[in-house]
């Protein structure tokens, strides 16, 4: 619906002006998330309390306002996107509170907190914090947990919801409720904390999240292995799982990643390799080193050309910020980036990366392929120009393509990333028919007047492929 004078007063009895807003540019730096496209709200709200927003979404019911959650918006499916107009509530504002509770090993935050602040905090404290987007120095901590964020450190220690136990959270229709707990176990009736993790926004409007920390592993070291097939990598990766390691983190770099990173700023990675591999293992400090030199005589094994262990914090710092700079480096390729992430089964991960090369050779895109590897979880990012009309044709194609090997290969379409506006046409096809419909139920059953955050997760009717041209 239109926003009519009558809602802008309602809102403004709501909100103060300060933190409301109706002018086109305060509108247009919220049309858009770091994925693709861009939808301009009729009206920006910045609450600061859980009761602002019970307000806002009780209003939003009676007058039939579509409203968006919005945190930094580093969103790669378009979770944030206002796609049928409306409010936004960018809840980046909303970061009083960061509470470390030493004792029982818990942090207690507002989601507006950046996952980066919540990292150091605990790390203060002597406690860890694992989820690690690679946008955790900017990203929000509501976000990542409504979009169940990963990061390299996901093969070992899990996504989001595993660090989340209790919440407080805003229901589409106004009500204010709470969630689980600060009890590490907790069996009192349907697990709602684990139903809103990775909800997207689309059942609850998250006001405080109570995570679980865990103590600081004693050591950890870090390797890098180059080969000069990229099928060689995914033999490396499922053989080091294969010989009873978990490595903390296995992240995989193609050669399109390898040069864009050098030409961005020089790392010191082999520019001629097929791909890399990041090796990292972490705990009691003598195990890490037996496994941390087994797993480069497992890397070399499997073809590897070289396999270098990082001699010191210094080493290992300058790996990692190889793999941090791939984002970056990688949109000075093109205009337009085009985000995916397709999940496999480990053993099927060769596969994948084959059916990805024959992908990036069929439709001739500048595909790269990046990811965290040790839980098949690959992004295949396409560098295009969306003014090329027939070329993003071919874009829409291809990544119907890798979604479609994804599944073929035992897999799913979203290990991190969500599905938020892109992915959602696919999901009948992973979900099943039944499959989507119950969701379907629950969505209604929470939001009856489909008020939060519409046009995610679900397909329009009749819609069956991702539209990228107009």
């Amino acid at each position: 619906m239109t926003l009519t004078a009558e809602g802008r007063e309602k809102l403004a009895a709501i909100f103060p002006p300060e933190r409301l807003f109706f002018d086109l540019a305060d509108r247009l730096s919220c049309s858009y998330d770091a994925s693709f496209g861009d939808y301009l709200p009729e009206a920006v709200a910045q609450p600061q309390s859980a009761e602002e927003i019970s307000r806002t979404l009780f209003l939003a019911n009676e007058i039939r306002l579509p409203v968006c959650p919005r945190g930094a918006a580093t969103s790669l499916s378009g979770g944030p996107l206002p796609v049928k107009g409306g409010l936004v509530l960018d809840l980046s504002q909303m970061r009083s509170r960061l509470e470390i509770d030493r004792e029982n090993m818990l942090a207690i935050v507002s989601p507006g907190v950046i996952t980066a602040d919540i990292q150091r905090e605990a790390a203060a404290a002597g406690l860890f914090y694992p989820p690690d987007p690679s946008s955790a120095h900017v990203s929000t901590i509501g976000g990542n947990l409504l979009e169940n964020s990963g990061g390299p450190r996901g093969l070992k220690y899990g996504t989001t919801k595993e660090y989340v136990i209790g919440m407080e959270a805003v229901a589409p229709t106004g009500e204010i409720f709470r969630t689980g707990g600060r009890t590490v176990k907790n069996v009192t009736g349907y697990d709602l904390t684990r139903l809103l993790a990775g909800s997207e926004g689309t059942l609850a409007v998250v006001t405080e999240a109570t995570l679980r920390l865990i103590p600081q592993p004693a050591a950890r070291r870090t390797l890098l292995a180059s080969f000069d097939r990229l099928h060689d990598s995914g033999r490396a990766i499922t053989g080091i799982l294969g010989a009873g390691i978990l490595p903390a983190a296995m992240e995989l770099m193609d050669n399109a990643c390898i040069r864009a990173v050098e030409a961005y700023e020089a790392c010191g990675l082999p520019a001629e390799a097929a791909a890399v591999v990041i090796i990292e293992v972490d705990g009691h400090p003598r195990a890490v080193e037996d496994e941390i030199h087994r797993c480069a005589e497992l890397c070399r094994e499997a073809g590897a050309g070289m396999a270098r262990v990082a001699a010191d914090d210094n080493e290992r710092d300058a790996i990692w910020r190889a793999r941090k700079m791939i984002s970056p480096a990688i949109t000075r390729m093109g205009p337009t980036k085009i985000s995916e992430d397709a999940t496999v089964p480990r053993s099927r991960i060769p596969e994948m990366m084959e059916r990805l090369v024959a992908i990036r050779e069929k439709y001739r895109l500048n595909l790269v392929v990046f990811g965290h590897a040790g839980d098949g979880n690959l992004h295949p990012n396409i560098i295009t120009d969306k003014r090329n009309g027939e070329e993003m044709r071919r874009a829409e194609d291809a990544v119907g393509e890798i979604f479609q090997a994804a599944l073929e290969l035992g897999g799913t379409l979203s290990g991190e990333h969500g599905i938020g506006l892109m992915k959602a046409p696919y999901m009948e096809k992973e979900l099943g028919t039944a499959g989507l419909a119950m969701m379907r139920k629950i969505k209604d059953a929470w939001d009856p007047h489909n008020i939060l955050n519409p046009g995610k997760i679900f397909p329009e009717p009749g819609q069956t492929r991702i539209r990228l041209t107009g």
